[in-house]
């Protein structure tokens, strides 16, 4: 079973977040979406967002009482800034809903599931066989992502995978199931299917990140499964 990318067919799907049913002999062990508080932070940035419109906003204001106007002429200067401010929040807020709503991971004991995207969506197939290594990055929240890394030659587009990728590694672009609720329950179960599909055991890594807003990183060399978690 190689890489599979399937097109438009989640109105059309036969058994949820998959583009077919399942074979006798396959079983899901769990299945989930983004968490969207998780998804609107972590990966829209709307805190950040936030506190960037609002000072820009207060600047305004305060650049146009100091050249001597009074406290209604700063707010009135706003106006159409505040506007603008507020549908670009909403606009983020939307995308980051729609991403989480859209997307279905689903863990088989045979592969991981990917059905993502918005207007178009995709549908992928990632055989449990060709996972090399994987990562936890755990956050406060319970929320976390799970980050894997294929073998073979197999690979996939970047912005096919967008946002549910690593962030900024092009070259091979490495699957990433974002702001998954309950994530160390689900890399657990990820690490006994990839255990049982493979005969390997998982090499397991209790460290913890220091610098807690890296992005998780793989164990070089590392056969199957290597969980490093940082909590943030």
């Amino acid at each position: 079973m190689s890489i599979e990318s399937h097109g438009h067919e989640h109105e059309l799907e036969p058994q949820y977040g998959l583009p077919e049913l399942l074979p006798a002999n396959e079983k899901i062990l769990w299945q989930g979406s983004p968490d969207f508080g998780a998804v609107a932070l972590r990966i829209f940035h709307l805190r950040k967002v936030a506190v960037y419109f609002a000072l820009m906003l207060a600047w305004k204001v305060a650049s146009t009482m100091g050249d001597g106007g009074t406290f209604v002429d700063g707010l009135m200067s706003i106006t159409v800034l505040g506007a603008l401010a507020v549908m670009g929040f909403a606009a983020l807020t939307g995308l980051a809903w729609a991403t989480a709503r859209t997307a279905v991971y689903t863990l088989t004991d045979k592969r991981i599931v990917m059905r993502i995207g918005i207007a178009l969506t995709l549908t992928f197939n990632l055989p449990l066989r060709l996972v090399k290594s994987a990562s936890l990055r755990q956050h406060k929240d319970g929320c976390g992502d799970i980050l894997i890394s294929l073998g073979g030659e197999d690979h996939i587009a970047w912005l096919h995978l967008w946002p549910h990728v690593r962030p900024w590694v092009l070259a091979r672009p490495e699957p990433m199931l974002r702001a998954v609720p309950d994530a160390e329950h689900v890399a657990a179960l990820l690490a006994q299917a990839w255990s049982a599909t493979t005969g390997m055991a998982v090499a397991a890594d209790a460290a913890r990140a220091a610098d807690t807003s890296a992005d998780p990183g793989l164990a070089p060399g590392a056969a199957g499964p290597r969980w490093q978690t940082s909590p943030t």
